[in-house]
């Protein structure tokens, strides 16, 4: 599997030429010329390696807003890129033709590209950040690396769109890089993780309470809200107050509607009135910032002041309308705006 091959970070060389990665929870135990559950970590020789840094596979300039990040850098581009994998194996993946290849195909292709010219593509395109997203970042955590130094050398912020499953190792080893972070909050079942992701909940929730209390780094949190598996309203109503009351209520939640995709096809898209009752769910927990993803013209994806209501930032779909912020507080009140960046950017 893979073509050229990078040395690994955050392993442990174990006897009998045995490795365990510590990069997420799963901690594999590696044997000598096997792979840890991603496919894109391999075993050779009593050393780690990454089998994708050298297989980017999608890039693309986004919308900031289509992270979705809604407080942080709002209106801004941001630079996309993935390699292949994924350390979860979800039933309803919206990007499983990248994120599942390695398990599907036993080969696959991407693209080199150096961070260097990563970087210069996102400042031609004048990006404000490099997203790495679509896949799960943790697993291609060196390409991540030494692009986010670099970017940050120029000017760039970093994000990740992840599952959260990263080990405390890997969050302080992003420390000096990562800037923002969107969390798939899938569930709120154990159950749930194993049937539908092949994972557990636990050490989700323990990487979002550091993320939110030992780290600067800025955090939102998304939930697909997905018909007859974890869309009842006290499962919704346990995410909501979780976020409210263990990451704080200044943490946006985005609720975002499922459509039919990969293995899970048999279900229909979620209806208005559920998404609705998320919504409310999260303004009830407390939580100054909820937001309904995937369902254009109901209203739900602006910014609104959480003490007197006003309009802070217009959104039409990934589209700015009004921007009213001033000097990082609602004009109206003086209420500060949670978030990093909160002004208008210029192209």
């Amino acid at each position: 599997m893979g073509g050229l091959m990078r040395e690994a970070v955050l392993w442990d060389a174990l006897d009998d030429s045995d490795v365990r990665c510590k990069l997420c929870n799963f901690r594999c135990l590696i044997k000598d010329g096997t792979t840890g559950r991603c496919q894109v970590r391999r075993n050779e020789g009593g050393k780690l390696y990454s089998l994708n840094y050298y297989s980017i596979c999608a890039s693309a300039v986004d919308p900031i807003e289509k992270k979705p990040l809604f407080q942080f850098q709002p209106g801004s581009r941001s630079f996309s890129v993935a390699a292949p994998g994924c350390n979860f194996a979800c039933d309803f993946c919206q990007n499983w033709q990248i994120s599942q290849l390695p398990r599907l195909r036993e080969s696959f292709g991407g693209s080199s590209q150096s961070p260097a010219e990563l970087i210069q593509a996102a400042l031609d395109h004048r990006c404000a950040s490099i997203a790495y997203t679509y896949t799960e970042p943790t697993i291609f955590m060196e390409y991540c690396a030494d692009c986010g130094r670099l970017a940050r050398q120029k000017g760039l912020a970093n994000v990740f769109v992840s599952n959260g499953f990263m080990t405390i190792e890997a969050l302080e080893y992003v420390s000096d890089f990562l800037d923002a972070i969107n969390v798939d909050l899938k569930a709120f079942s154990n159950d749930f993780y194993r049937e539908h992701c092949k994972a557990s909940l636990e050490p989700v929730l323990e990487s979002l309470r550091y993320i939110a209390r030992q780290t600067d780094i800025w955090l939102e949190v998304t939930t697909l809200v997905i018909p007859g598996l974890n869309d009842s309203e006290q499962e919704l109503q346990q995410i909501a107050e979780f976020v409210a009351g263990e990451l704080g209520p200044e943490v946006p939640w985005h609720v975002s509607r499922f459509r039919p995709d990969y293995q899970v096809t048999d279900i229909e898209s979620t209806p208005v009135k559920t998404m609705m009752q998320a919504y409310e769910l999260g303004r009830q927990a407390g939580l100054h910032y909820v937001y309904v993803g995937n369902m254009p013209g109901v209203g739900r994806e602006s910014t609104i002041c959480h003490e007197c209501g006003q309009m802070l930032i217009e959104r039409i779909g990934y589209q700015i309308g009004q921007f009213n912020i001033l000097n990082g507080a609602c004009p109206g009140c003086g209420t500060k705006v949670a978030g990093r960046g909160l002004q208008p950017i210029q192209f």
